[in-house]
């Protein structure tokens, strides 16, 4: 059988973390949680818990928490995710069929229900400088294609990269590509994965039979000016500068 791993990192405080870490526990055989906060946090029987001396970035986090793993696949998710019953094994088992799936995502859901669109192509130019700034408000219906709203897939698809608020990774790939890039504070770092994954032959698949509840904030999509907006535009800029090819993508 499959042996799987959840690391689950908490920045802040999160309301919903004991929700999260109660439907992990019992789909996973190894689960971590690595507090940024410093402090003891509740946790499941078995769980373990990594607790920083010093804030650092969510790549680094992941990969500390990765390294305190040995499962062969590793579920790396946020706390304010809740995933359904099944969800884990529907993901591994994908994964098991599929050995050249570096990258599994399942289809992500607001609470009300509604859809989160977490199967998303790479970034272009164009497309960024629409997103990421005041242009949103008028232009934001030409990012369809890039959230994928047009496409509602019910089956496995492949896709280029996945939102990063519920991964299951394979380790073999995470060994091969040397982790998440520490560089990324905390925005950009699943994009730089899945581009490094495909440039490397791995697939990226989007499972939506695997189902995870997830209260996204997007705070950089409601406020034009935050520190989380400069953190966006800083993991922008270094994705640029380690792939410069993407600024042939208009």
């Amino acid at each position: 059988m499959t042996v799987v791993a959840a690391i689950v990192i908490v920045h802040e405080p999160i309301g919903e973390l004991e929700r999260c870490l109660a439907a992990l526990a019992p789909q996973v055989d190894e689960l971590v949680v690595v507090s940024n906060l410093g402090v003891d946090l509740p946790l499941p029987e078995d769980a373990r818990l990594i607790r920083n001396d010093r804030p650092v970035g969510y790549a680094a986090n992941a990969n500390r928490g990765i390294a305190e793993t040995a499962a062969p696949l590793v579920v790396v998710c946020n706390p304010d995710t809740a995933a359904e019953a099944n969800a884990v094994s529907i993901l591994s088992g994908f994964a098991e069929a599929h050995p050249r799936c570096g990258v599994a995502g399942p289809e992500l859901r607001h609470p009300d229900g509604s859809l989160n669109p977490s199967r998303r192509r790479f970034p272009t130019v164009g497309g960024t400088i629409v997103r990421r700034t005041p242009l949103r408000r008028f232009l934001g219906g030409t990012q369809r294609a890039h959230y994928g709203l047009d496409e509602r897939p019910v089956e496995p698809a492949e896709a280029d990269w996945l939102l990063g608020g519920f991964l299951l990774l394979r380790r073999e790939m995470l060994q091969e590509l040397g982790g998440f890039d520490e560089g990324f504070r905390l925005y950009g770092e699943d994009i730089d994965l899945c581009y490094r994954a495909a440039k490397a032959g791995w697939e990226r698949w989007y499972v939506p039979p695997a189902k995870v509840v997830h209260r996204h904030a997007a705070l950089t999509d409601r406020r034009i000016l935050t520190r989380r907006t400069l953190w966006h535009w800083r993991g922008i800029l270094r994705f640029v500068r380690k792939h410069p090819e993407r600024l042939r993508a208009l």
